[in-house]
C-alpha cells in the first residue's frame, strides 16, 4: 500500500506570507469605496447631479458641469480605489494604505475641473463601477478595466443623448484605471469612438507592474505568481488578460500620456510599452521629474496645466 505523501506544516513565517498574499489579494480584487467629500460648489462651479447607465446598465452617478455657449466637452474618468472627487488619503483608513509609497496626501480632483471650465469646457466627471457612489456590479469585482470599459461606453452614450451635449466635440481625460478601461473600451467597443476627438491619459499601469512592486515593498517580491492565484481565484482573471499594454494597440485618437518617471509604483517601461504600442501618429509621452510619489502624477494637471490644454485645444477646435 502506497504511503500517502507527508504535508509539512508552514513554518510560522511562511504562515505570515500567505495571509499577507491573502490581504493584498482581497484588497486589489475587491476594491473598498472611498467616499465622495468635494463638491465643484466649492469653487463656484455651477453642476448638475446626474445618473445615468453604463453599456450593462449598471448605474452611474456623476456631476455635469455646464460651460456656456461652450462647444466642448471633456469627460473625466477616474483612478482605482478614488471617485469623481478624488481620493482622502490624508485621512484614515486610505493614510495607512498609501503614506508607505510616499502617497499620503489628499488628491482633489475638482480644481481640475475649474481648470477645464475656466478653459472653456463642458465637464462631465463620474463614478466608475463599484466606486464613489455609483451602482455595485460583477459581484463587486475590479477587473483593470475588462468591465470597466462598459462604463466609458456609457458615458459617451449619455454625453450623445443629451440635448445640450450630443453635438459638442469630446475628448477624454481618463487618469490610471480610467485611462487603461478607455483602452480596454477601444479594443471591446470601437464604434463608441467614432467622432472622439482625443484622449489625455494620466499614469496608466498594468496590475502585474503595480503588484510585483508592491510585493516588493513588503518584502515578498519572489511571491508574484502565487499572488497572481490567488486573484485569478476571486476575480477570474489573470494579469495577461487584463493588460492595457495590449488593448493600447487598439487606440484610435491622439493620446497623451504622462507619468512619474520615478514612481515607486511602477517603473518607466509599463508605460513606455503602452506608449510603443499606441498606433497613431498623433501622440505624446510626458515624463514627470522630481518625484517618486504616484500622486505627484495626478496632481500635474491642476499644478502645470499647459501641456494637457494645449492637447485638448490642438484637437477638438
Amino acid at each position: 500500500m502506497a504511503t500517502p505523501p507527508v504535508h509539512e506544516a508552514p513554518t510560522p513565517n511562511e504562515e505570515r506570507v500567505l495571509r499577507l498574499l491573502d490581504q493584498v489579494a482581497d484588497a486589489f480584487s475587491h476594491q473598498a469605496r472611498s467616499p465622495v467629500l468635494r463638491s465643484p460648489a466649492e469653487h463656484g462651479l455651477d453642476f448638475e447631479n446626474v445618473t445615468f447607465p453604463s453599456r450593462d446598465g449598471t448605474l452611474l452617478e456623476g456631476w455635469f458641469i455646464p460651460a456656456p455657449g461652450s462647444d466642448k466637452l471633456v469627460i473625466a474618468n477616474h483612478p482605482m480605489g478614488f471617485t469623481r472627487a478624488g481620493l482622502p488619503a490624508h485621512l484614515e483608513p486610505w493614510r495607512s494604505i498609501w503614506a508607505p509609497s510616499g502617497n499620503g496626501f489628499e488628491v482633489d480632483f475638482v480644481p481640475d475641473y475649474a481648470i477645464l471650465h475656466r478653459a472653456g469646457y463642458h465637464v462631465l466627471a463620474y463614478d466608475l463601477r463599484n466606486h464613489g457612489l455609483s451602482g455595485a456590479a460583477n459581484g463587486g469585482v475590479s477587473s483593470s478595466g475588462i468591465f470597466e470599459a462598459r462604463d466609458i461606453v456609457g458615458a459617451l452614450a449619455y454625453a450623445r443623448e443629451r440635448p445640450d451635449t450630443r453635438d459638442l466635440a469630446i475628448g477624454l481625460f481618463s487618469r490610471c484605471l480610467g485611462c487603461s478601461s478607455t483602452f480596454a473600451a477601444m479594443t471591446q467597443f470601437p464604434e463608441a469612438f467614432d467622432g472622439v476627438r482625443c484622449l489625455v491619459g494620466p499614469q496608466p499601469v498594468t496590475a502585474r507592474t503595480i503588484m510585483e512592486r508592491r510585493l516588493a515593498a513588503l518584502g515578498v517580491a519572489d511571491r508574484i505568481d502565487d499572488l497572481e492565484r490567488r486573484i485569478v481565484l476571486r476575480t477570474g482573471f489573470d494579469f495577461d488578460s487584463r493588460s492595457p499594454r495590449e488593448w493600447a494597440r487598439n487606440v484610435t485618437v491622439p493620446t497623451l500620456l504622462y507619468q512619474v518617471r520615478d514612481d515607486v509604483l511602477t517603473h518607466p517601461g509599463d508605460v513606455q510599452a503602452m506608449f510603443d504600442n499606441i498606433p497613431v501618429a498623433e501622440k505624446r509621452l510626458q515624463w514627470i521629474e522630481g518625484s517618486t510619489a504616484r500622486f505627484d502624477g495626478y496632481l500635474e494637471f491642476q499644478r502645470r496645466p499647459g501641456p494637457m490644454l494645449d492637447w485638448f485645444a490642438a484637437h477638438m477646435c
